[in-house]
């Protein structure tokens, strides 16, 4: 959506839809300067709905109790967005979520005209979505009580079932949700480690709601962090590779989950840690850099074995 008017519309959409939204959520949906969200609002005024603004810090806008309108209808655009949607959200697989996707696509289609309706079965029927599904779903409850508590900056209580099987509880304050290779993760403080971690979701037993509020970091990068997490898991061997690169191609080359990056004098540290070291000298060949192994001296003999191998190949008669 570009036109303003169009923005104007889509702000009473959200309200009507989300009951309460801050200016900053308002910016975020309709990608523009919250000083342009607030205009809108402005303008919704202007034209007689009753949108009530709340003061102080938790401030926020809403419709007054009681209005509503008409619902509007969807122009191709929005129809083929939440097509599109609809069949990402059948892909990350989400618990209980099968029977919902299905249902809301079904109701989408029936109001449609005769027309529209072909194509967007045709978006249906030809697009493949390449996202790994999940491995294990989350139940939705506890999707939604995340989400929620890192929205309104409300701590949660949690009981967690770690890879041992031994449950722990908790007290969390979620940063924030992400979808990543098939596992559904939370960032966040944790205050019976008393620091930063993350959790997967599909482990989470229960989560409930606390009354406590928390301040989330300023610009805090949800994936960003989760990605660091899985690069520092702790593994059996402690690795340290010097690769002879900057540090913009090593990035675009090494995966954010495989392991951390240090720009130094003489080219780009990669550290982190793994149990499987022949996996990592294959992984290290791969890259495509001179390199050369600090730690530990077994790395360097999993990348002699495996060079032996490759050389191995190329003898191999046609």
């Amino acid at each position: 959506m570009y036109h303003p008017t169009a923005r104007v519309l889509a702000v009473l959409e959200l309200l009507q839809s989300h009951g309460r939204m801050t200016g900053g959520e308002l910016a975020r949906r309709l990608e523009v300067h919250v000083r342009t969200a607030r205009r809108y609002v402005e303008t919704l005024q202007d034209l007689g709905i009753p949108v009530e603004a709340e003061r102080g810090r938790y401030g926020a806008y809403r419709l007054r109790a009681g209005y509503k309108l008409p619902p509007l209808m969807f122009s191709e655009d929005e129809v083929l967005a939440l097509t599109l949607g609809l069949l990402a959200a059948r892909k990350l697989g989400l618990a209980a979520a099968a029977p919902a996707v299905e249902s809301a696509l079904a109701k989408v289609e029936r109001v449609l005209p005769d027309g529209l309706r072909e194509r967007v079965r045709a978006v249906e029927g030809t697009l493949v979505i390449g996202v790994r599904g999940a491995a294990v779903a989350p139940p939705n409850a506890v999707v939604v009580a995340l989400s929620s508590g890192a929205r309104d900056g409300r701590r949660v209580w949690m009981r967690y079932r770690s890879s041992m099987g031994e449950e722990t509880e908790r007290e969390f304050d979620t940063y924030g949700l992400v979808y990543r290779d098939g596992r559904w993760y939370a960032t966040g403080y944790c205050h019976l480690r008393r620091g930063q971690r993350l959790f997967r979701l599909d482990r989470i037993v229960v989560v409930e709601p606390r009354e406590e509020r928390f301040e989330r970091p300023v610009a805090f990068d949800a994936l960003a962090e989760v990605e660091r997490s899985i690069a520092s898991r702790p593994g059996e061997w402690a690795i340290e590779v010097l690769i002879e690169a900057t540090l913009d191609e090593a990035r675009a080359a090494v995966s954010p989950v495989v392991a951390l990056l240090a720009a130094t004098p003489d080219g780009v540290l990669l550290y982190g840690n793994t149990s499987d070291l022949p996996w990592m000298a294959r992984y290290l060949a791969g890259l495509g850099f001179a390199l050369s192994v600090r730690r530990p001296p077994a790395l360097r003999t999993a990348l002699r074995d495996y060079a032996i191998q490759i050389a191995g190949f190329a003898e191999r008669p046609g």
